[in-house]
């Protein structure tokens, strides 16, 4: 097969492994910078262009789209969708679970518990929307935030009032949820590759921190989850409708709380700590949806 990996670093870890897979199966690999591309339409024909040239003949293509790119990188994997091309996730469903609003009404639309959550465009009615999630400690994230950046604990409802404030000057789109305490810093990252879990590992925060994202010096460690919880992971990446995903998790008192579906999960942490060859999975899981698609 003639696969087309788009990255903007060719030396991201995970864009490296994604290459190395598919070579170890005898594909021939190609990895282009999206941001770099050119998207025309000639007639109904639907043409994306690298550096003048024409990205042609590719069967898959592997989008590693980041979160601050999510606008022009998902039109070019939507460009590639409409020109017949095999894509591993949909242009549609990476701009999806990148909207954290849209995402959570999703998650719940699919029966997935996930923290007490409000969302509000006003600024006034502060204390309404601390009171609205169960009261103070909350989470307030950012609705474009990644990586654990713009999201803030509020340990009193003086204080989330001051971040909400704030944040509705700088006309941030916020949400706010209630704080699981009893998660203690940890939660749970799930890999799903063609609707199963492949690999799982659990995060820690690290002391004085309730973020338990490794770009912010979190550990991890490979975990066992349970087959409620793989099978409830399964049903949050299906509900974004992508076929690979990063789905992170909390262990709540009442069960699985469902945080996020990220549609561009990192390898370098996962395959480390499982030494699950996750690279290798979705290369599998693109033959199979190519195959699929030829029949």
């Amino acid at each position: 097969m003639q696969v087309l990996i788009l990255s903007r670093d060719r030396g991201l870890y995970s864009t490296r492994r994604l290459e190395e897979a598919a070579q170890e199966r005898h594909h021939q690999t190609r990895v282009v910078d999206y941001l770099q591309c050119r998207l025309e339409t000639h007639g109904l024909v639907p043409v994306v262009t690298f550096r003048d040239q024409e990205l042609a003949g590719f069967d898959a293509v592997i989008p590693r789209i980041g979160a601050s790119r999510t606008f022009f990188g998902a039109a070019v994997v939507r460009h590639f969708e409409a020109a017949g091309t095999v894509t591993i996730n949909t242009g549609d469903a990476i701009t999806r679970s990148r909207d954290k609003l849209h995402a959570l009404q999703l998650l719940t639309l699919a029966g997935l518990d996930l923290p007490t959550t409000a969302f509000t465009h006003s600024s006034r009615g502060v204390a309404g929307l601390v009171e609205a999630v169960g009261g103070a400690p909350v989470v307030i994230k950012l609705v474009e935030g990644s990586r654990g950046a713009g999201v803030v604990l509020a340990e009193t409802a003086e204080a989330a009032e001051s971040v909400i404030t704030a944040l509705h000057m700088l006309e941030g789109h916020l949400l706010v949820q209630n704080f699981v305490a009893e998660a203690d810093g940890r939660d749970i990252r799930a890999f799903v590759v063609g609707g199963r879990v492949v690999a799982s590992m659990m995060r820690v925060a690290r002391p004085g921190e309730f973020r338990a994202n490794l770009h912010r010096g979190a550990t991890a460690e490979a975990v066992e989850i349970t087959e409620e919880e793989a099978e409830m992971s399964v049903w949050a990446a299906n509900a974004m409708g992508l076929d690979i995903a990063g789905v992170d998790f909390l262990r709540g008192d009442r069960g699985p709380l469902f945080l996020e579906v990220n549609s561009s999960p990192g390898l370098e942490g996962i395959e480390g700590y499982t030494g699950v060859d996750v690279a290798g999975a979705i290369i599998e899981h693109m033959e199979k949806k190519f195959a699929g698609r030829s029949q």
